[in-house]
């Protein structure tokens, strides 16, 4: 019986350690500051992950959070393509979550033409929603629409990922996979003795 009161306070421990994995910062218009591991309907909201381990960036506000969850924003783009640096600079100065995706090859070209079924640059997609050439007023309505917030309210340090391709490389081919004649040819075994197979060393 003594060593139940140690364990049951662990098991206690333990559970109030799970149900804190999420904790919600919201601040009143009266500047109170509240925790809860609800989010608020309105406020100031900070989603904050406690007990995690690692030096993770700051999570984005809750909002923000929402909106990249629901509307994930991608931006097609190509080298020399200044409405493209106009629509970069409209989604970092907002403060817009972005994966960027270049247009380089054929195989880029086809994959933007089964998005978007035209040439056109820059491509932006905001969830289902598809705006081809750059247009500051349609794609900040867009974005408005999708959730976001009107201002910048990205962490301070916060940086979007680096360009990748539109079309995923190919994969190189396996070296692995010859066939028997090629085996065979490339070897220096002896001719055959007898009745033994081609190749067979003894």
């Amino acid at each position: 019986m003594k060593f139940a009161a140690p364990f049951f306070s662990l098991a206690i421990l333990l559970l109030a350690t799970s149900a804190q994995a999420q904790l919600y910062k919201s601040i009143g218009p009266d500047g109170k500051v509240t925790y809860s591991d609800t989010p608020p309907a309105t406020g100031n909201v900070v989603q904050k992950k406690t007990g995690s381990i690692g030096g993770d960036a700051d999570p984005l506000p809750y909002e923000l959070a929402q909106a990249v969850k629901n509307s994930p924003v991608t931006l097609y783009s190509s080298d020399k393509c200044i409405p493209c640096d106009d629509g970069r600079k409209l989604l970092t100065g907002r403060g817009i979550p972005f994966t960027e995706k270049t247009i380089k090859s054929n195989e880029d070209i086809a994959a933007l033409r089964k998005i978007t079924g035209e040439d056109q640059l820059p491509v932006l997609t905001v969830g289902r929603d598809k705006q081809s050439g750059f247009d500051s007023g349609t794609w900040n309505t867009t974005l408005t629409s999708a959730g976001y917030p009107q201002s910048n309210r990205l962490p301070k340090g916060y940086r979007n990922a680096a360009p990748v391709a539109a079309a995923p490389s190919a994969k190189p081919a396996d070296k692995a996979a010859t066939t028997p004649a090629d085996t065979a040819a490339g070897t220096d075994a002896p001719p055959a003795a007898g009745n033994a197979p081609p190749g067979f060393r003894f």
